[in-house]
C-alpha cells in the first residue's frame, strides 16, 4: 500500500461523509485529472438527490479586483476595497457573481443560510452594500460555481476524488489563499506531504 492509499483510507476513516453534504467543504486529491480543480476547497452551498452547488474559496482571480469589477457595474465605491480579489468559484456560468459571508449581514432581497456562520447572497444589493462598506464583516465574492449532477458528486467521492472535512470560517475566511488546502487536509489528520509525494508520480 502507498503513502497515497494509506492517507485515504485514513481519511476516510475520520471523515465518515454524511448523505447531505450542504455546508461541508470538499478538498480536491491529486491526480483527480481536472487542472481547474488542483489543490482546490469547495464550500457546498447545496447538496441534495437533484446534485450539487458549490464554490471554490482558494483561487482568486488576479486579473479582477473587487473594485474594478464594482465599477464597471456602475456602483459606487466608496469603502477601501484595496487588495481584494474577485475569486474564481468554480467553471459554470462565470458570469454569475456570489457573495460567500457571515451572518451580521442580510440581503434584503434574498439570503441563503448555508450554516449558522456562513451564509450565501448571489443579488446585487450586496455588491451595492459592499462598495459603500454596509457589506458583512467577513466575505468573498466569486464569479462562477462548481455544479455536480444527480450522483456525481457521490462518484468522485468514491473514486477517492474528494475528501470531505467540516467548514468553518477560519477556513473559508481567514485563512490565506495558498494555505487553505492544507489547512483542510490538516482539519481532517491528513499530512498534505503525504499526498503531494505521491499524487507527483504519474
Amino acid at each position: 500500500m502507498t503513502r497515497l492509499q494509506e492517507a485515504r483510507g485514513s481519511a476516510a476513516m475520520k471523515t465518515t461523509a454524511p448523505t447531505n453534504l450542504t455546508g461541508h467543504m470538499l478538498i480536491a486529491m491529486p491526480g483527480m485529472g481536472d487542472p481547474r480543480f488542483e489543490q482546490s476547497v469547495v464550500f457546498l452551498c447545496d447538496h441534495s438527490d437533484e446534485g450539487a452547488m458549490g464554490l471554490i474559496v482558494n483561487k482568486p482571480n488576479t486579473d479582477i479586483e473587487m473594485k474594478a469589477l464594482l465599477e464597471q457595474l456602475d456602483i459606487a465605491v466608496d469603502a477601501d476595497l484595496a487588495g481584494r480579489q474577485v475569486h474564481f468559484g468554480g467553471p459554470v456560468e462565470m458570469g454569475r457573481g456570489f457573495v460567500l459571508h457571515t451572518p451580521d449581514y442580510r440581503s434584503v432581497v434574498t439570503t441563503l443560510e448555508v450554516r449558522d456562520d456562513i451564509h450565501m447572497t448571489a443579488t446585487l444589493d450586496v455588491l451595492e452594500d459592499l462598495g459603500r462598506g454596509d457589506g458583512p464583516d467577513k466575505w468573498l465574492m466569486l464569479l462562477g460555481y462548481a455544479g455536480w449532477g444527480p450522483g456525481q458528486l457521490e462518484r468522485e467521492i468514491a473514486e477517492n476524488g474528494w475528501l470531505v472535512c467540516e467548514a468553518s470560517t477560519g477556513l473559508v475566511f481567514d485563512a490565506g489563499d495558498m494555505d487553505k488546502w492544507t489547512a483542510a487536509l490538516q482539519s481532517i489528520g491528513v499530512a498534505p506531504v503525504a499526498l503531494s509525494s505521491e499524487g507527483g508520480r504519474a
